[in-house]
């Protein structure tokens, strides 16, 4: 199966802008509002209610990673465009293949949020101005930087602080929130991201290591995040999660040795 399943899918329903000329002018005027998808029809037309409140402007794109329930019907019949993937390739491959469809529509950046109801898309604007400012490439909305707000189940906790506690070891860099899916992506970081460098499944505190390594300028804000409202966790199981950390680890660790990762692409 090739890594470039935007060729083969159908269901493409948004603006058409020209093409983005590569250049770092720092403006994010053709934002996408990127949402992978996998069995979220318990959420998803909330979720894009939400978000067409707070950003009515914006086109929204849901990247339907193989569900079997009706999550994409739900989503174009709330207004949004959708991809469907033909069956469920993993949330890396979801993300990446809108990362592609933004580049190939003139979007000059993207904020990616979940499709489980966590991330308030009213932080939507907050993670944007940074990128239009040109003062960051990419920008992590951190749950953890809201004075009581977020609260996570021990076990999420400790692998948060071990992950952190790597990423600091590998880049000298403290993040507050190395697992957050809430990000505004500028166009140099997703024609970075848009070959073989990018992780499948579970791309988290090795794509910020990744990031801070090539010398991309990162920021982190505080957003406010909530307990998901239905469906099921990617991480749920007894499996997933020990899968996750194994994978996790191992890919942090050999992130260092990834050196052809670290040359910024298209800047």
């Amino acid at each position: 199966m090739p890594r470039d399943p935007i060729t083969i899918i159908v269901g493409v329903r948004t603006r058409r802008y020209p093409q983005s000329s590569g250049r770092r002018t720092g403006r994010a005027d053709r934002p996408l509002i990127l949402i992978p998808a996998f069995n979220e029809a318990a959420n998803i037309e909330a979720v894009l209610a939400r978000i067409h409140q707070a950003t009515p402007a914006h086109p929204v794109l849901i990247v339907d990673d193989g569900s079997t329930d009706d999550t994409a019907a739900r989503a174009r019949t709330a207004g949004a465009g959708v991809i469907r993937l033909p069956f469920n390739l993993g949330y890396g491959v979801a993300l990446q293949t809108g990362y592609k469809y933004a580049l190939r529509h003139g979007h000059d950046c993207v904020v990616q949020l979940d499709a489980d109801g966590q991330h308030e898309p009213g932080d939507i604007p907050a993670l944007l101005a940074p990128i239009a400012a040109a003062e960051a490439d990419v920008v992590v909305g951190s749950r953890f930087m809201v004075p009581g707000g977020y609260r996570s189940g021990a076990v999420r906790r400790l692998g948060m602080v071990v992950f952190g506690a790597l990423a600091f070891w590998l880049t000298g860099r403290r993040f507050s929130d190395v697992t957050s899916g809430f990000q505004a992506l500028g166009a140099d970081v997703l024609r970075f991201f848009s070959d073989d460098r990018y992780p499948p499944d579970y791309p988290d505190a090795d794509v910020l290591i990744m990031l801070n390594r090539a010398g991309f300028r990162i920021h982190e804000l505080p957003v406010r995040m909530y307990a998901r409202h239905g469906g099921r966790s990617q991480h749920a199981g007894l499996l997933r999660p020990a899968y996750y950390v194994f994978k996790m680890l191992l890919s942090v660790l050999l992130t260092p040795l990834r050196q052809e990762a670290f040359k910024r692409q298209g800047a």
